[in-house]
């Protein structure tokens, strides 16, 4: 993917940085992995004087794009979609009348010319009109992980579950794990199905968050995927163990969360929590190198106070709780002891202020126990989604445990 910048404004100079990193989100929302643009940013001057030469309408506008799969050498350079040019001036005074940022509105025509080059066209008819304003309110949606502003009806967040500062709740979040789609892609050798297109669609159901765990084995998700995942999600959390490698890797690529999982060559999946009451000097210096870098650290450890206190010892912000032996539980009377133990951990993490998340094993037969542990931020599910999905799709998979998690 390239993305081409030229900020030619005399006085409003957008960060390249952020135009770049917008870009590629879109892109990778729209299944365009591959593809190359040019962005400019202008002036209403010389904005003007493109309306005039290429459109023939007179005065400034907020967008133009130039695309160039249009026209009888578009197979020369199939990747390369065109030319997005934006007026600074103009979006500025846009986003002054709606009330939002400059950058808000930036981002938005960013979408809206994308679209245009992707073949997208509002002014065919009033169905075409539509079916471009719902794909960008679906990227924009994505893009910002919240509601935005909307022409059309689009499907709105549920409120997330956090403590406020009465103490009172909120719903549990939900973190999609896309690792066994990479499975399924791993098991052929080929390119589908791509667990970046998996984490679009979890997002547009209503997905609170995407995880991926990169295994030193690389045994389903692959370097090129964390760095896609990263560009897409609006929040990504990258799985690892503690080794240099995976250190390297996660301060270049800045995901919003870090979870440390221990990892064993043989295993099928992650087996149980990291043993922090061991000394693991490791997994110390991590964690201290990441909080360096302004990344959050979470530890993957099992329901035990000994161990939450530890982790934050350590100089973690957050623990996700093991929930595998409650859901492996053989009876009833084993599997309430094992929740009665979740309980207990989450209580202990809430109140030395840890944020709390749990998985492992959760599927919609056993979702709904844990949800009474109210301290419990959010809940990291992947396994039991992609099984679903294999069946219903993504998107219903993901609304059906949705609907379990916040109790409609």
């Amino acid at each position: 993917m390239k993305v081409q910048i030229k900020n030619s404004h005399p006085r409003r100079p957008l960060p390249s940085a952020l135009i770049r990193k917008q870009a590629k989100a879109i892109l990778n929302a729209l299944g365009s992995h591959d593809a190359e643009i040019s962005i400019l940013v202008t002036d209403d001057g010389e904005i003007s004087g493109l309306n005039k030469t290429y459109l023939g309408r007179t005065g400034p506008t907020n967008v133009i794009a130039f695309p160039m799969r249009e026209g009888a050498f578009t197979n020369i350079s199939p990747d390369l979609l065109g030319d997005v040019v934006i007026s600074a001036d103009t979006a500025a005074r846009e986003a002054e009348a709606a009330g939002i940022s400059i950058e808000e509105r930036f981002t938005e025509l960013l979408v809206h010319g994308i679209l245009h080059l992707l073949g997208y066209d509002h002014e065919r008819s009033e169905s075409d009109e539509k079916e471009m304003e719902k794909k960008a309110q679906d990227v924009l949606r994505l893009l910002k992980g919240a509601r935005g502003r909307q022409k059309s009806p689009v499907i709105q967040r549920q409120k997330q579950h956090q403590t406020d500062s009465a103490g009172a709740y909120k719903m549990a979040k939900l973190a999609v794990n896309v690792d066994h789609i990479a499975t399924i892609r791993q098991a052929r050798g080929v390119d589908y199905p791509d667990p970046v297109a998996a984490a679009v669609m979890a997002q547009l159901a209503g997905a609170d968050g995407i995880v991926a765990h990169l295994r030193e084995d690389r045994r389903h998700i692959q370097d090129k995927d964390v760095v896609r995942l990263r560009e897409t999600a609006h929040r990504f959390i990258l799985e690892m163990a503690a080794t240099p490698e995976m250190e390297k890797i996660a301060v270049r690529i800045k995901p919003d969360l870090v979870t440390l999982v221990p990892e064993k060559r043989r295993e099928l999946t992650t087996e149980g929590g990291l043993n922090l009451l061991r000394k693991k000097p490791g997994v110390f210096d991590t964690v201290s190198k990441l909080r360096g870098k302004g990344i959050e650290v979470s530890m993957f450890i099992d329901p035990d106070p000994l161990q939450v206190k530890k982790a934050l010892e350590i100089g973690a912000t957050a623990v996700e709780i093991h929930t595998g032996a409650f859901c492996d539980a053989p009876s009833p009377k084993k599997r309430q002891r094992e929740l009665d133990r979740v309980r207990e951990a989450a209580e202990v993490a809430h109140g030395l202020g840890l944020t709390v998340n749990a998985g492992h094993g959760l599927c919609y037969n056993t979702i709904q126990a844990m949800t009474t542990i109210k301290e419990i931020d959010e809940f990291s599910i992947g396994h039991s989604i992609v099984s679903r999905a294999a069946l219903v799709g993504m998107d219903r998979a993901v609304r059906d445990m949705l609907c379990l998690i916040r109790g409609h």
